[in-house]
């Protein structure tokens, strides 16, 4: 069986802080992908639609149309390159709220594991909200591994 790894961003300082944490301890992945998740629907695009991303330049992907597409693919790409992750890392962003969103992609993979930040707020806004790794946590197929960082 592959074993696929889901590393999550949304391109912070601290999501990027969290994968740089946990990535090594997952080297041993046969399939590496990088997803970040759109919760704001453009009305123009197709409501629940993902893509994959494999180019390099954000203007030559005919896959982006809306201004969502092309902040995904920035953090993708950042944290792409803050990690040194190869061209082997597969780039995805999936439409939808964060948490359902990651753990129905987890899986349609289906992850062997998903790894994620989380900025640790807790108190009265958590529990009115939530959080997405707490969701992830709860719904996901797979372990989830979940890295606790500073606010960024």
């Amino acid at each position: 069986m592959n074993s696929i790894v889901l590393l999550c961003t949304d391109g912070s300082d601290g999501a990027i802080e969290a994968l740089r944490t946990c990535g090594p301890l997952l080297a041993s992945g046969e399939r590496t992908i990088l997803v970040t998740v759109q919760s704001a629907v453009d009305p123009h695009a197709e409501a629940g639609a993902g893509f994959t991303l494999t180019t390099a330049s954000p203007d030559d992907d005919p896959k982006i149309v809306t201004d969502g597409d092309r902040v995904a693919k920035q953090h993708l790409d950042r944290t792409a390159a803050a990690l040194g992750l190869g061209d082997d890392v597969e780039l995805t962003s999936v439409v939808g709220r964060p948490g359902q969103a990651i753990c129905d992609l987890a899986a349609a993979l289906p992850a062997s594991v998903v790894v994620m930040g989380t900025s640790g707020h807790g108190g009265v806004r958590r529990a009115f909200v939530g959080s997405t790794s707490d969701h992830v946590i709860r719904h996901a197929i797979c372990p989830v591994m979940v890295q606790a960082v500073g606010p960024s």
